[in-house]
């Protein structure tokens, strides 16, 4: 994949595919776009996916709400998707101030656009005054094909961003997984924690996400843990951990399944299964213990019945 950085310095001479969006968490309606362009290789086009490294909701209304997924987690998987060209672009002045006729006119003659799919709420160009019927003219006008799909539902509500984030604020993580389409992960370094797991017999790692990752409900959830080009099981604690710090420093730890070994400095990604319980404070370090080591019973028992 190339990995591109300004839609107004950028030339492509090979004819391409293109989708445009924010890609939030790369959701099922997500995939129909990107499949469908990865699909036109068979064409002999180049699959061209246009995005952004800051947050849209940010430079128009200032909404600093997390993001389901960081600019580096969504290179690593439209990398492993089959992705031709990534452009991930800064939203700003320039770009807001561009019309939706020239912001069209772009892709076509920097990206040598002649064919373009997206969602059929799709908005486009100064104060989002494109959409898809003024796309279809644009289309006739500049002589590409444009294809337009529909809303994937759940619940008779579509699939989006903001629906994913709503249930996973509220723990629901099988129905998260469900309209993503794979299952929710967390990205990151392992960390030095304060070595209480290891102290007591339950040694964990800890990764410290981004700033701008959403992570789920605080609480205890079953998982995978993967790194090394290998994948094991594993009970992740989400939150402050109350019992042990009052730092209030939201982290991801995780005991791992039938693994002892040194990961200080590896990166890992951690994915979320299943719901077990809420984060809770302890009034002792043996009350931890012995909770940590009943979660692991219901984890096991979770694995053993899938």
């Amino acid at each position: 994949m190339e990995y591109l950085h300004s839609l107004f310095d950028t030339k492509i001479s090979e004819p391409t595919a293109v989708t445009v969006g924010k890609f939030d968490g790369i959701h099922k309606g997500h995939n129909l776009l990107t499949s469908d362009i990865i699909g036109k290789g068979k064409e002999g086009f180049r699959s061209c996916l246009v995005t952004f490294t800051n947050s849209v909701r940010k430079a128009i209304s200032n909404d600093d709400s997390p993001a389901l997924i960081t600019n580096k987690e969504r290179v690593y998987m439209l990398e492993s998707n089959g992705l031709d060209y990534l452009i991930e672009c800064p939203f700003d002045e320039r770009l807001m101030q561009t019309d939706a006729e020239s912001f069209i006119r772009l892709l076509v003659e920097n990206l040598n656009m002649k064919y373009m799919v997206v969602g059929s709420d799709f908005t486009f160009g100064y104060k989002g005054a494109g959409n898809v019927v003024v796309l279809a003219d644009l289309a006739a006008k500049y002589n590409f094909e444009l294809r337009v799909i529909e809303k994937v539902k759940k619940n008779n509500r579509d699939i989006s961003s903001t629906y994913i984030r709503e249930e996973l604020k509220e723990g629901h993580i099988d129905v998260v997984n469900e309209m993503l389409g794979y299952e929710y992960f967390v990205w990151g370094e392992v960390v030095h924690g304060a070595h209480l797991g290891t102290k007591i017999g339950i040694p964990t790692i800890n990764i410290i996400p981004e700033a701008s990752k959403l992570v789920p409900k605080f609480g205890v959830y079953v998982t995978t843990i993967d790194f090394d080009g290998r994948i094991y099981h594993g009970v992740t604690n989400v939150g402050t951990k109350p019992s042990v710090s009052d730092k209030n420093i939201v982290g991801i730890e995780t005991h791992i399944l039938d693994y002892n070994g040194d990961l200080y400095g590896k990166f890992v990604r951690v994915t979320f299964q299943s719901f077990l319980r809420p984060e809770m404070k302890f009034s002792s370090v043996e009350e931890l213990k012995e909770q940590m080591s009943k979660d692991k019973m219901v984890a096991k028992s979770y694995l053993n019945k899938k």
